[in-house]
């Protein structure tokens, strides 16, 4: 099929003026698109149909974009416009956003700018894995950065929507995404593991701290085939001061069985942006790649492999508990601990974050840390849980409104359930985070369970 000659500048289409061609991909091309009254800058895009270019793959995954696309909302994704069909060519238009894209920027990065950009993106698809939605193909193309560092993730034509039929599976077209970035069940031919987003997520903090693709750029399906059982030179062998921190989550996300890996982009965000808390492994202190024997081994085991499915992924819950460390020995904090555990029982794959708020002007106070004091009491609130210490950070936050604080920690670190306590009936509330139960039920992002002392009413522990 021969591609129909370019839109030309000035062109009117369904009410939209076409500008410029910005961009000309793999299966589609770009144009800027202005109309009366619109609120934002806009981009058209239309497929590739040149000599040369797969047109039914093209067409394909315009469907899916076309598909894909319009269910999508929030910061971290192009906003819809309309669709159409011009001189029987079909077109999308959609928000241009502002920003710069991550295959613009020079590389490497500093850790931090890697950790920074990292937390951004891992935010993003974290929204997008939430709208049942998985990108499969995550570059730094298809990554841009806003100017205010948040993250936008473009080009849906390989993405896969649980809600949606995959056109591309239904038409057995390969689609494994692009090769320094796609992961190990992708290569299988898997399309519905949203942990597949989080490998290459992997790959690109790999290039962005060290400018070099972990497995390279094959071009065979044995070359992709390779990282099922190949590991890629730890980062720290071409940036020896990388720090052991990032390796470790670099690595992570890099296991070549997704259930080795993080189980939810909210956790990799979490890691990135508190480096302290991430617990060190082997990976974190790597300085070469495996031994030739070793990665032998795993490539005998890796033949007719059948890696773990999305259907067999637990949920990864980000839980975070407000204890109240000024008042330890108040009789609410067994009920607290009690129902904490319940909620952890029902995940092996979690993250828990212990919360306490300390009032701004005790952290002025002469002769105290309260840094020190009160992360000392978080840890012994969460002794008798017994929870793996891999599991869980201790934040201490010095603010003179503990509900704000709570709400705000928590929609910085994509929380999925609060736990907190609530006052006694009759009894004036002695600690700020206990007075705002009601605030925080009210302003959160997302659940709030309010525990209430056993045995005091019926219903001792409540979701609001």
């Amino acid at each position: 099929m021969s591609m129909p000659a370019p839109i030309a500048p000035g062109t009117r289409v369904d009410g939209f003026t076409v500008g410029e061609r910005v961009h000309a991909g793999a299966m589609g091309c770009l144009y800027d698109v202005t109309a009366g009254g619109a609120a934002f800058p806009m981009l058209m895009k239309v497929p590739r149909l040149d000599t040369g270019v797969d047109a039914a793959q093209s067409l394909l995954a315009f469907d899916t974009e076309a598909l894909i696309l319009p269910r999508l909302h929030g910061p971290h994704v192009p906003r819809f416009v309309a669709a159409g069909e011009h001189e029987s060519v079909p077109y999308l238009v959609m928000e241009r956003v502002p920003g710069e894209s991550l295959d613009r920027r020079a590389l490497p990065l500093a850790p931090d700018a890697v950790a920074e950009a990292g937390a951004a993106i891992a935010d993003a698809l974290h929204e997008l894995h939430s709208q049942d939605a998985i990108h499969l193909d995550l570059k730094p193309d298809n990554v841009v950065l806003r100017p205010d560092g948040s993250a936008v993730l473009v080009d849906f034509a390989l993405a896969h929507h649980r809600e949606l039929p995959d056109l591309l599976a239904e038409e057995r077209r390969h689609a494994a995404g692009s090769a320094p970035y796609v992961s190990p069940e992708q290569v299988l031919g898997s399309r519905s593991d949203a942990r597949s987003d989080l490998f290459a997520l992997g790959a690109l903090l790999y290039e962005l701290a060290t400018g070099r693709a972990p497995f390279g750029a094959p071009r065979t399906l044995a070359g992709l085939r390779d990282r099922l059982w190949m590991d890629p030179a730890p980062p720290a062998a071409w940036v020896p001061a990388l720090a052991p921190a990032l390796q470790e989550v670099i690595l992570r996300c890099l296991e070549p069985d997704p259930a080795r890996r993080y189980q939810s982009a909210a956790h990799v965000a979490f890691d990135l942006r508190h480096p302290a808390e991430v617990p060190l492994t082997e990976r974190a202190h790597r300085k070469t790649a495996s031994g030739v024997l070793a990665q032998a081994r795993r490539w005998w085991n890796a033949r007719g492999h059948r890696l773990a499915t999305q259907a067999e992924r637990e949920a990864a819950p980000v839980v975070m508990v407000a204890v109240d460390t000024r008042h330890p020995d108040d009789p609410r904090q067994p009920d607290l601990q009690r129902a904490t555990r319940r909620i952890l029982s029902l995940s092996r794959e979690f993250r828990l974050i212990c919360v306490a708020v300390v009032p701004a002007e005790l952290a002025g106070s002469p002769g105290q840390d309260p840094q020190v004091e009160h992360r000392i009491r978080l840890r012994h609130w969460i002794a008798p849980l017994a929870v793996d210490p891999a599991r869980v950070s201790l934040h201490v936050l010095e603010a003179p409104d503990a509900a704000a604080a709570l709400v705000d920690f928590a929609g910085r670190n994509n929380v999925d359930l609060i736990v907190l306590g609530a006052p006694a009936p009759g009894e004036r509330a002695r600690a700020g985070w206990r007075s705002g139960a009601s605030t925080v039920t009210a302003s959160a992002a997302c659940s709030v369970h309010v525990v209430r002392r056993a045995g005091r009413l019926p219903g001792a522990d409540r979701e609001e």
